[in-house]
């Protein structure tokens, strides 16, 4: 029996989050020494993107009521497809929206935020991130299958070929309880919760226009920018960069912090970071106990100077 896997895509084209989920279908597939089947409802990529990831088949759902995200449809379209016992979800906002109602559909166990392969398939049994990413629990699934989301950027990408196969599946879900809204779009040029650097600042920049060091540094380091709660509050970035307990939970490789103090709440949205590199001119700022690397200077000496000493790594 096939290991499944939702593909996600965003408006049609495969994200990070997609490639990563099916890469650790595949690793469960693995153990059990089956297949992986990845459905998508929708997508305008390539199959051969997920076939890469280690796809064996994928379906792809056409329906075009299905144009609007419905949590409630979405479900209702995976349900169709999904003749499994394992599931795996990117833990977007989107995706992690769907796998609950799909869980309830067919009375299956829902494990969020896993961030290792399972320990066990027979009981499913897998490490998971708890109390907001400060700590990790080790949950186990009783019921007849399990619906499982991946926290994103904890278990990579990885490329296991497959020679796949793709099937088109017609649907005609009811979806007449969608409400469009617009989204707003963040405005780095990565999305910053597949992003592998993230540089992000608060209140320490003294104002909005002093931004431009941290585009800078972020355009040199290909990372995307984010920025603490206060700072979105008081309009100076928007509210998509804000990350953090209420707002978005990163998991990057490098997380370069500029000007934030480090607050609790802040943490519990970054603490999944591979490394963490804070620049603060108080000694005392709560961050530096989190912090891999710390430097105490003024930001505006600190991070044009080492802009600079990047581009010219870069340039030998």
């Amino acid at each position: 029996m096939a290991v499944f896997v939702y593909a996600e895509n965003i408006n049609g084209i495969y994200k990070k989050a997609a490639f990563e989920a099916v890469s650790y279908a595949k690793a469960i597939a693995a153990k059990l020494g089956d297949s992986v089947t990845a459905i998508s409802i929708n997508p305008t990529d390539s199959s051969d993107l997920l076939y890469k990831c280690g796809a064996d088949k994928v379906v792809h759902v056409k329906d075009a009521g299905l144009k609007n995200f419905s949590s409630k449809a979405y479900a209702e379209a995976v349900a169709q497809v999904f003749d499994g016992k394992i599931i795996v979800f990117p833990h977007t906002t989107d995706a992690s929206s769907v796998a609950p109602m799909l869980a309830i559909q067919k009375n299956y166990a829902l494990i969020t935020n896993a961030v290792d392969v399972p320990e066990s398939t027979s009981p499913f049994q897998v490490r998971r991130k708890s109390f907001s990413g400060k700590g990790f629990m080790h949950a186990k699934a009783n019921a007849d299958g399990v619906v499982v989301t991946v926290s994103q950027n904890a278990f990579g990408v990885k490329e296991n070929p497959a020679s796949g196969s793709e099937e088109v599946k017609e649907l005609s879900i009811t979806n007449d309880d969608t409400k469009v809204i617009n989204h707003e779009q963040s405005s780095g040029k990565l999305d910053l919760k597949e992003a592998e650097i993230v540089v992000s600042a608060g209140r320490g920049l003294k104002g909005p226009e002093n931004w431009g060091m941290i585009e800078e540094l972020a355009n040199v380091l290909g990372a995307a920018t984010a920025c603490s709660k206060p700072v979105s509050d008081i309009g100076w970035r928007p509210h998509t960069e804000h990350v953090g307990q209420t707002g978005k939970a990163i998991a990057p490789n490098l997380y370069i912090a500029v000007g934030i103090s480090g607050a609790i709440q802040h943490l519990a949205g970054v603490n999944g970071s591979k490394t963490i590199v804070v620049i603060n001119n108080d000694p005392e700022a709560p961050f530096f106990k989190a912090a891999d690397y710390g430097v105490v200077g003024d930001a505006f000496q600190v991070v044009p100077a080492l802009t600079e000493k990047i581009k010219a790594l870069k340039g030998a």
